[in-house]
């Protein structure tokens, strides 16, 4: 049972994360999600349903678009199968909590679109976030209403500390990442604590990385943030429990 659960929810990931890929581009630009509906960015065809299958579509097509051949973006297939295998991941841990894998699959969804976003267009867009928090407390309320208290908590914490961040390096982090961290705590709890500090331990890393190849330099690039809070929001949601009974057992 487990093993086709998690199988229907990779292949529902890669439906999703189609669509995904849709907001990402339509919502910072202030464009409907609903339609019109898909277009080659090529020559603006409107793309058919046989070529729109996720993943399949783009390696039948060898990576290019069938009206006009002009290539398409990797990024398409590679977003539909990390949705994919991010559904079997949260599927596999909370195949026994209903309102942990509700909002676990809530969660990567908003977490892979606002990567999208941050990525392309260094902007995390308040609708998702909003949207986001919005189903967050509404699952938790239900399935779990004890929990908002410390949920609502968590969240003003972790948005203040970042907000902490931003006031001292305002150039660093921006206010889409002090409210992502702020929605991020509404979906974890006291979990949030191990995404926040994998997402900055993951920034620093790369920013090192950086400042070794290209100098002083690298010190002027800006990079986005979002996408490390959304890689440390996955190792809180799959690994946060342990992660934080391993700290308060080693340091308390």
């Amino acid at each position: 049972m487990v093993a086709a659960a998690v199988a229907m929810a990779f292949l529902g990931g890669l439906i999703v994360g189609s669509f995904i890929t849709v907001v990402a581009h339509r919502v910072p630009r202030g464009e409907s999600i609903v339609g019109p509906r898909s277009r080659c960015p090529g020559c603006g065809a409107q793309i058919a349903a046989y070529d729109n299958v996720p993943v399949v579509s783009w390696a039948l097509l060898r990576g290019r678009s069938r009206c006009c051949g002009e290539p398409i973006s990797a990024g398409y297939p590679l977003t539909e199968l990390a949705l994919g295998l991010l559904y079997a991941g949260t599927t596999a841990v909370f195949y026994e909590d209903g309102t942990g894998l509700a909002l676990g699959l809530v969660f990567v969804t908003l977490l892979l679109a606002v990567t999208l976003t941050d990525l392309e267009r260094r902007i995390i867009p308040n609708k998702i976030l909003l949207v986001g928090a919005v189903l967050a407390v509404a699952i938790v309320a239900v399935g779990d209403p004890g929990s908002l208290p410390g949920r609502v908590i968590a969240g003003a914490a972790a948005g203040g500390l970042l907000f902490l961040v931003a006031l001292a390096y305002p150039k660093g982090m921006g206010l889409g990442d002090v409210k992502l961290a702020a929605v991020m705590g509404l979906f974890l709890g006291r979990d949030v604590a191990a995404a926040i500090l994998v997402a900055l331990l993951a920034g620093s890393l790369l920013g090192l990385a950086l400042i070794a190849r290209r100098g002083a330099a690298a010190r002027k690039q800006a990079i986005p943030f979002g996408p490390f809070l959304a890689f440390g929001g996955v190792v809180g949601l799959l690994l946060g429990d342990q992660l934080v009974d391993w700290y308060l057992g080693t340091f308390s």
